[in-house]
């Protein structure tokens, strides 16, 4: 049998086993640790940085997703500085990302009392949807950069390996190899990609042609007519 570890969350104790990080003991006592790039689908790569929580000697601030539990860790998830790395965090996403469809992350924003215009938004990532395909569409004005759907899409799921990252610092974006149109991908349309997405950054195209006032007969026939022509 394999021996548990014990620590400290927020004054109370609890037992974890080993390999378990932060985030999972945490849960183990209700205690509710912010997240946006973290799937329990994913493999956890610490990107968002908004469940960072304190660690008793630790002189940074820990991401509760991926560090791992060790024995008498005393780890605090709520505090004045926790909170304003969090706040900033969500502040800058209102800034240079279209929240519109991210009800979870906007909850957060209220929560930790941001201000969506304390940061200039001449920045906002501005991008045409795209719309290559039959099945979903993709609006990277509304990506956080997660990286669920490039994971979901490799060795987490799929393994089609589609998808991935292109461009460097503020212009990063998820794209597809050599920008190529996903039908001319090892893209499957299996739909794992838009179910992992947090933002409506990918969006199943009769969702978003019903959010755009086509009528539902005209969209049967638009997605009809698209799919036998793409074939």
């Amino acid at each position: 049998m394999t021996d548990l570890i014990d620590l400290t969350i927020d004054g109370q104790a609890v037992s974890a086993p080993p390999g378990a990080t932060i985030l999972q003991a945490a849960a183990q006592l209700g205690i509710d640790i912010p997240t946006i790039c973290y799937h329990e689908a994913c493999t956890a790569n610490a990107l968002c940085r908004l469940c960072v929580v304190e660690v008793q000697g630790s002189r940074t601030l820990v991401p509760a997703c991926v560090a791992q539990v060790s024995p008498g860790m005393v780890v605090t998830t709520r505090s004045e500085r926790i909170d304003r790395s969090r706040r900033t965090i969500l502040e800058m996403l209102a800034s240079s990302v279209d929240l519109s469809d991210s009800p979870e992350i906007l909850a957060r924003l209220q929560e930790y009392g941001g201000d969506p215009q304390r940061f200039d938004e001449s920045e906002r990532r501005a991008m045409p949807v795209i719309d290559d395909n039959p099945f979903f569409v993709r609006d990277y004005e509304k990506c956080v950069l997660c990286w669920r759907c490039v994971q979901v899409c490799a060795e987490d799921a799929q393994y089609a390996f589609a998808i991935n990252f292109s461009g460097r610092g503020y212009h990063t974006q998820i794209n597809t190899f050599f920008e190529k149109p996903l039908q001319e991908t090892t893209c499957v349309f299996c739909g794992q990609c838009v179910g992992v997405c947090p933002t409506g950054a990918l969006k199943p195209k009769r969702q978003y042609l019903l959010e755009q006032g086509v009528p539902a007969d005209e969209i049967r026939a638009q997605t009809r007519f698209e799919r036998r022509r793409r074939r």
